[in-house]
């Protein structure tokens, strides 16, 4: 039986080690609940240092390039480290390969995080649920609560550290960076990216990319 780990304790661990949310979460999990215990596992797997490496300047790096089958979906990814030495590693070039595909899959991803999103769209955003049908008659506490959970879900889709991982939904990107910050050792960052779709903005007949994108996921 799997036991129920708090929010609390997850928040907790995290701020102690620096540590990815689920990977704080699976370590509560296995130390059924001792923070001690899930402390010692994570520095024994390396991962409870990501936190102090990712405020270090990283400005190497490559840039990424994924075309899905087809031709029809393209993205290009800025990935940087610290040096040279570690962009050239194949664990670091094969996630910045599992990064850029893992934009091509996410139609709604526009930012790398959710401290990308500038406050007028932010602004923009909960306008459009406070005027929305379902919460006319509403008193105000309760809509209020109700546009705060719709506007942070809405953030999170639209940022791609918040994505559950393509190729293991028990992880955010977040988490597979930090991941991977432990394993190399340097502050691995995603700068920027850019995603092209096929006659994207021009007058055409409408075409529904859905199919292509869910085909991505299930490669």
């Amino acid at each position: 039986m799997v036991i129920q780990i708090t929010a609390q304790s997850v928040k907790e661990l995290r701020n102690r080690t620096g540590a990815g949310m689920m990977d704080c979460k699976k370590a509560l999990q296995a130390s059924s609940g001792d923070i001690d215990i899930a402390i010692e596992s994570l520095r024994k797997k390396g991962l409870a240092s990501a936190n102090k490496k990712a405020g270090r300047i990283a400005t190497e790096g490559i840039i990424e390039s994924y075309i899905h089958a087809g031709s029809r979906i393209g993205v290009l990814v800025e990935l940087n480290c610290e040096t040279d030495f570690v962009a050239r590693r194949v664990e670091f070039q094969q996630l910045a390969k599992n990064i850029a595909m893992q934009i091509a899959a996410c139609p709604l991803v526009e930012y790398v995080s959710t401290s990308d999103i500038s406050q007028d769209v932010i602004d923009n955003e909960t306008r459009v649920e406070a005027e929305k049908e379902d919460l006319a008659n509403k008193n105000q506490e309760i809509k209020d609560k109700i546009v705060a959970g719709r506007i942070q879900k809405r953030l999170q889709e639209l940022s791609l550290m918040s994505q559950p991982f393509i190729r293991d939904q028990a992880i955010l990107v977040e988490d597979l960076i930090n991941q991977s910050i432990a394993l190399l050792g340097e502050n691995i960052k995603v700068r920027r990216f850019q995603k092209f779709i096929l006659g994207e903005g021009l007058d055409k007949k409408n075409t529904n990319f859905a199919t292509e994108v869910s085909n991505i996921i299930s490669q």
